[in-house]
């Protein structure tokens, strides 16, 4: 979906100063009442349950932006509700699809729910007013499909959503209940009507009631808590100081959500998506080691457009009884990666699972083929889609194919005040004005060295800005110095666009300048220097301009 720009909050700093003191004086209350709070009891047969579920590959799924596509199609055709279901279940309904699960993500603009509710505005959109005439709940109607292909069925509940209008565009005008409650909002910088704030009790309740409308009307397998759309959801500046309401809000849902178990005699699980990194967790107000400690997540879905997720870290906080899966967007994808080919897809995801993921999570991919694409009016993705959810799900799948593996880089996401989706921390690109000798940086490979049954090799890359045939660059692989075997320096990447800044995520593939001149340095790496698992690249400017940019590192290996 697309996202806002950036733009300064309205609310002004006497009601920022005034909502945050109230904030962090009933969260002293809060961690006071809270402190010795005893972690929930699972029934049996939810952790059984948890002991039994396994999926390959969670389909993150925004179903609106199809139905908003398929209506602009078609409105003088067919947009009958059975076309749009057979389109949407294209890609998962392949023959050897890994396509375990599918979580929607249809919650629809705050503005007009996107199913009968008694708690939300009504439906607000023709298509869908459309459709109930004809006695269609396209909500039920996805849940109840994708049940009877016997995939896993959840809500994704976005956190806090901006205030886009039910047929597209974004409104100037804030949500009612933003009215109504303003100390219900946290200011945000780029987004001037506001967040949601998790730390007003009325909001926490008013959501809560939303899920149990949700839970009770829908046959679904568990919620998802998605804070990825949109941070801030606590005061700036106060996160981790405010971080037990967030737990408070995971608490409450989480004994909602037992509570309709009980009663409909099967369980439902909770899932929450959260940053890739411990340290970003906290920075964000997220302390997803006591929700583990008291019970309150079943699944941890870990970030959203990031190649590097400290699946390890997260794994030691939270131990093994919380299922984790990364999370890959291709619409807000890494910057300089977007539409990658299926050896980036491969690399990423075998990443993912060869450091301990138990599943792995697609947002924002391609909805099918380009036929299914042409019936919806939807944007195709690449053929890298439809071939990943064939294999991406297992390192047996990949075993033995071509990947390459890359350094994430920074950037990209403005619609956030925060950790989240933004990658700041990220190591590329790295400017040699910054440090004029050498970079050095951390390379993960999923794929041990070859033996003498299998036929393999390594391949380093580097992509320079600004070098010219007096630079001199060395490139080491963990402390191996690497012969350069291919050095280009007409290069060319329609994804790097220096001098001038990137452009932020999200923009349509551009064709190459024919004018751009990067260099390309490829370095043979010997089997000797290649690691499975944490790979240490140095690339040192032993003579030349301190000017030279690295834009690029990627480990490239390729099967015979």
């Amino acid at each position: 979906m697309s996202q806002p720009s950036a733009m300064p909050s309205p609310l002004n700093r006497r009601t920022f100063l005034h909502t945050s003191a109230g904030a962090l004086l009933s969260t002293r209350l809060l961690h006071s009442a809270t402190a010795n709070t005893q972690p929930v009891e699972l029934p049996a047969a939810h952790r059984e349950l948890m002991q039994q579920r396994r999926r390959r590959i969670v389909v993150q799924y925004d179903a609106n932006d199809t139905m908003w596509s398929y209506w602009k199609h078609n409105r003088n055709g067919d947009t009958s509700f059975p076309r749009f279901r057979d389109a949407v279940f294209s890609y998962a309904d392949e023959p050897g699809s890994q396509i375990d699960a599918i979580w929607w993500d249809i919650g629809g603009s705050p503005l007009g729910c996107s199913y009968p509710s008694k708690i939300e505005p009504p439906v607000d959109h023709p298509l869908l007013k459309q459709w109930l005439r004809d006695g269609v709940d396209w909500v039920e109607q996805l849940i109840n499909e994708t049940r009877r292909r016997k995939l896993e069925v959840f809500w994704n509940h976005r956190i806090s959503e901006v205030e886009c209008l039910p047929e597209g565009g974004l409104s100037k005008q804030p949500h009612p209940l933003k009215v109504a409650h303003p100390d219900w909002v946290v200011p945000a910088s780029w987004w001037p009507q506001g967040m949601w704030n998790l730390t007003a009790a009325g909001l926490r309740e008013h959501k809560v009631n939303l899920l149990r409308e949700l839970v009770t009307r829908y046959d679904l397998d568990g919620i998802q808590i998605d804070f990825s759309r949109h941070i801030p959801c606590l005061p700036v500046g106060h996160q981790w100081e405010l971080r037990d309401h967030a737990t408070e809000f995971m608490r409450s849902v989480r004994r909602m959500l037992l509570d309709v178990a009980e009663k409909r005699g099967r369980p439902l699980l909770l899932a929450a998506k959260v940053p890739q990194t411990l340290a970003g967790c906290h920075a964000d107000g997220f302390d997803v080691q006591f929700w583990a400690e008291q019970h309150l997540v079943d699944v941890l879905t870990l970030g959203s457009r990031t190649m590097d997720v400290d699946v390890e870290g997260i794994r030691a906080a939270v131990g093994s009884g919380v299922q984790l899966q990364p999370c890959v967007d291709d619409h807000h994808a890494t910057d300089g990666y977007r539409y990658g080919s299926i050896e980036y897809l491969r690399g990423v995801f075998a990443n993912h699972l060869q450091r301990g993921a138990d599943s792995v999570t697609t947002f924002n991919w391609s909805i099918g083929t380009a036929a299914a694409c042409l019936i919806t009016g939807s944007d195709p993705g690449p053929p890298s889609h439809q071939a990943a959810y064939h294999e991406a799900g297992t390192l047996q799948t990949m075993a033995g194919k071509n990947k390459f593996f890359a350094v994430e880089r920074r950037g990209g996401y403005p619609w956030a005040d925060g950790f989240f989706n933004r990658n700041d921390t990220a190591p590329l690109p790295h400017s040699f004005s910054d440090d004029p000798r050498a970079a050095k940086f951390t390379l993960h490979i999923s794929d041990a060295p070859p033996t003498d049954a299998v036929k393999a090799s390594l391949t380093l890359r580097c992509i320079l800005f600004q070098a010219t045939e007096a630079d001199a660059i060395k490139l080491r692989c963990n402390g191996t110095l690497l012969p350069v075997t291919t050095r280009d320096p007409e290069w060319k990447d329609a994804q790097i666009f220096s001098p001038k800044p990137q452009p932020t995520s999200g923009y349509k593939p551009r064709p190459v300048n024919p004018k751009q001149r990067l260099l390309r340095l490829d370095c043979a790496v010997p089997v000797s220097a290649w690691k499975q698992g944490v790979n240490e690249v140095e690339v040192r400017l032993s003579s030349g301009k301190s000017t030279l940019q690295i834009e690029k590192l990627e480990a490239h290996v390729k099967y015979e």
